[in-house]
């Protein structure tokens, strides 16, 4: 007697196949999901050492910043940011409001792209 040999039908390779390029296509979409997270939080933190950072000079200098405001280009990590320092009087002569505004250039792009921003006050000593 002698046994036949069985294999898969054509139909049950093409359902595999299906499931197998679900799941893969699913796995790409969260693998990409997990890099642009991971990015961006990056870039939230970076911009946030960078806004601190501008607004802790400010409180280094010795008299009140005078109401104005700037935008400077910094190299920090790898990547190109630019820093916007807006200094505003209050209805308190004493006192200023700071705000700190910090933007990411992307891919040699010429606008940067926002990405934090810092508001304080600071008042005389």
């Amino acid at each position: 007697m002698v046994k036949a040999v069985r294999g898969f039908t054509l139909l049950e390779v093409l359902i595999a196949l299906l499931v197998f390029g679900l799941i893969a296509t699913a796995a790409a979409e969260v693998g990409s999901q997990y890099i642009a997270s991971y990015e961006r939080v990056r870039d939230k933190t970076l911009a946030g050492w960078l806004a601190d950072n501008r607004i802790n000079e400010l409180r280094l200098q010795e008299d009140l910043p005078g109401i104005s405001e700037n935008t400077n280009d910094r190299d920090y990590g790898t990547y190109r940011w630019q820093v916007t320092t807006v200094v505003q009087g209050t209805a308190e002569p004493s006192m200023r409001r700071v705000e700190v505004t910090v933007a990411r250039y992307i891919n040699g792009q010429t606008e940067p792209m926002p990405v934090h921003t810092l508001s304080a006050f600071m008042g005389e000593r």
